[in-house]
Parts: structure tokens; sequence; C-alpha cells
């Protein structure tokens, strides 16, 4: 089966954009292991903002490589979505359920807090992949903002650049019990 594995930039203080929705503050310096993350995925995860968001620049970013996208919205209709990207909307449960068991890589969960904490409670994760940058923005968007239970993770590698960056993987337990 295949993995969902969130992977993201996130301050030190848990926000993932800055108060005016600004990412300015995350390094673009080095590769931080992004290169040998593309190369486990083959897919992408996206909220209806952060789909917009990518329209309104290029369409795509240009440092991603070609992936399948899956656009998920409640408010979009097939028509406000390219012909390569498929939207998701409805029980995305079943939907994300279903895209795990087909054959394929790993798909990465890149944008969305809403789609983020969505998955979570729904126990779909499977990995974190935080790269912490050393700032402390005081405000934004925060990572984490209304799931519905404690979460334990398991740490299963780390790595601090000389930026300051550290990079921190979990895999994601769904045992709501504390293992410590």
């Amino acid at each position: 089966m295949r993995k969902i594995v969130l992977g993201l930039a996130v301050s030190l203080d848990g926000y993932i954009e800055g108060p005016n929705g600004e990412y300015d503050w995350c390094f673009t310096d080095q590769d931080y292991g992004l290169n040998e993350f593309f190369k486990r995925i083959d897919s992408i995860f996206v909220g209806r903002k952060t789909y917009e968001m990518a329209l309104a620049g290029d369409g795509q970013e240009s440092w991603l490589p070609k992936m399948r996208e899956y656009i998920f919205s409640t408010t979009l209709t097939e028509a406000d979505i390219s012909p390569q990207k498929t939207l998701i909307s409805g029980d995305i449960e079943a939907r994300v359920k279903a895209i795990k068991n087909q054959k394929g890589k790993d798909i990465w969960l890149f944008g969305g807090a809403e789609l983020t904490n969505a998955l979570m409670d729904l126990g779909l994760v499977d990995e974190i992949w935080l790269s912490i940058h050393p700032i402390i923005l005081g405000a934004g968007k925060p990572l984490f903002s209304s799931l519905k239970e404690r979460r334990w993770l398991t740490l299963t590698d780390s790595k601090v650049y000389e930026t300051g960056l550290v990079s921190l993987k979990y895999d994601c337990k769904w045992d709501t019990t504390e293992t410590a």
C-alpha cells in the first residue's frame, strides 16, 4: 500500500505560513533532502487554497517534479481543474483509501492545513516529515489547529543542518494511548 507523507516547512512556533500568508522565511539555499524525497513519490495532495495559490503563479511550482495532482475541495468543480489533475470532494476517506491502494509510489501531502487536519483525524497520514526553520513567526497559520485526538508519533530520523534547519521524520501511530 502506498503511504501518505505529510512533508512541509514549519516555523519553530508551529506555523506553516506567516500572518499574511507568506512563506518567504523558508530556506531555499540548498536541497534539504527534497531530491531524495522526490524519488519516492509520484503524486501530491493539495487543498483548494494551495491549488489556487499555485494557479496564481505558474500553475506548478518550478521546483516540483511532474507528478499526479489531487486537489481536495468542496467548492471547486471539474471545470475549475485542469484535465491532468483530479478533483476530490465528497467522501474523502473512501477516495483517499482507494488512491492509497492503487499501484504507484508514495503520496506527498503538501498543502492545506484543513486538508492536513482532516487526513490526520481520519488516520490516513502514514509519515510526517517536518523541516523546522529557526524562526519564530509569532502569528500565522498553525500546522495543527483542530485535531480531534492526541497523536503519538515515532521518530525515525533527524538531521541538523548548518543553517539551523532541523529535519524530523516520524511514523504515525494511530493508537491514541501513550506508548512511552
